[in-house]
């Protein structure tokens, strides 16, 4: 044995002084998901990669990042045929090129920042811009588009080493194995990534993946964060600044997405009829919703101060939107000057203004419309925040 392992490390001495420039391919005989593997570790080479290929059953492993060939069919001396004149061996690993190891070895948790280091092929990258152009054609929006090209970016660099024609659905299992709950990604983030997979390889690749097979995760049951009305009514007042008091006004009195506010001119406000009318909202729909006395005296006053020329808010040049994150700011500045504690954001007076709707005695399906959601099940979970009926209930504590 030990005989063996001097002749191999004396064999690699003098291939490493003669062909000093060849790429080194290191040899490590292991177990495999249960089964004897020789595990072939080097840097991406086409012609390498090629000449893996040959062997029978030679597959690549994304969670090792190594081509691996079945150890029962295969020897060490048959990789060293393969690669003479092409590469450097690396035996350090081999003590007895015929013995069954039982190697551990450890898979790589990939980042973002891991995965930027791969190199998509050219094909890859005409794949997605082709991805690109057909989302644009079919008017997703910008925000959708980068997501999910940026989904595919990250999806086809993982598979780095495969050609997008042989991706299949276990391959996705692996995915979201080994890069998305490695890295504590969201359920909704893994969510994103299956939809631009099922987009992609349903429109620009034909592959091994069955789209209709590709499973979703199973949903996180969240209740929405709901502020007090007296909580509301702190933030709404902690602004000194008038375009402040009223943007926050205007998405607790309607119950708008920040984008929607954010995207209002200032012929969307109709006085006369008291409406506030929201266009191209999410998933491309227009709405309109009641606008209260105060909060359109409010809007007049903001206006004589501002004078906007397009937008409702607009930022420091005149005719360009309020910025989303100085907005986000300003939420954080005025919930700073109150006495709440909880991690507010502006999502939290949109859930709000649906549920004091519903603890005010509206109806749930005029709120699905005030709201512009496409189901009524996503309204639906107001009802469990709304505490009008609950406080009714008499704990059996209170009997004792």
């Amino acid at each position: 044995m030990v005989v063996n392992g001097i002749f191999f490390t004396f064999i690699a001495l003098i291939i490493s002084l003669l062909m000093p420039k060849l790429i080194s391919v290191k040899v490590v005989p292991a177990e495999h998901k249960n089964e004897p593997r020789i595990l072939l570790f080097f840097p991406k080479d086409k012609e390498l990669i090629q000449l893996v290929k040959k062997f029978k059953d030679a597959r690549w492993s994304s969670t090792l990042r190594a081509w691996h060939i079945p150890q029962k069919e295969y020897s060490v001396s048959d990789v060293f045929t393969l690669f003479k004149g092409k590469a450097w061996i690396d035996y350090s690993e081999v003590t007895n090129a015929h013995q069954k190891l039982n190697a551990v070895i450890k898979p790589e948790v990939f980042t973002s920042d891991t995965l930027k280091n791969e190199e998509l092929s050219k094909e890859a990258l005409d794949k997605i811009e082709k991805f690109r152009f057909w989302l644009r054609s079919k008017r997703y929006s910008p925000n959708t588009i980068e997501t999910y090209t940026d989904a595919m970016r990250s999806f086809l660099r993982f598979f780095s080493e495969k050609n997008i024609q042989e991706i299949c659905n276990e391959d996705l299992i692996i995915f979201n194995n080994e890069y998305i709950l490695a890295n504590h990604y969201s359920e909704s983030f893994q969510n994103q990534v299956v939809n631009a997979v099922k987009l992609f390889f349903k429109t620009v690749e034909n592959s091994h993946l069955n789209i209709e097979n590709i499973h979703r995760p199973k949903r996180t049951k969240k209740l929405p964060n709901v502020l007090s009305k007296e909580d509301v009514k702190e933030i709404l007042n902690a602004p000194i600044n008038i375009k402040h008091k009223a943007m926050l006004s205007l998405i607790y009195a309607c119950g708008l997405r920040c984008g929607e506010l954010l995207s209002l001119k200032l012929n969307d406000i109709d006085s006369d009829r008291m409406i506030l009318h929201i266009k191209n909202a999410k998933g491309k729909k227009d709405r309109i919703v009641p606008l209260s006395e105060k909060i359109v005296a409010l809007l007049r006053d903001y206006y004589k101060a501002a004078k906007p020329k397009l937008f409702l808010f607009e930022g420091q040049v005149k005719g360009t939107r309020y910025d989303e994150r100085s907005l986000q700011n300003v939420l954080k500045q005025s919930v700073a000057k109150t006495s709440i504690t909880k991690p507010v954001t502006l999502h939290w007076l949109r859930h709000s203004y649906a549920t004091h709707l519903l603890e005010n005695g509206t109806d749930l399906r005029y709120i699905q419309e005030l709201l512009g959601h496409k189901s009524s099940k996503t309204t639906e979970i107001y009802t469990h925040v709304s505490t009008k009926s609950i406080r009714q209930i008499k704990s059996p504590f209170d009997y004792l």
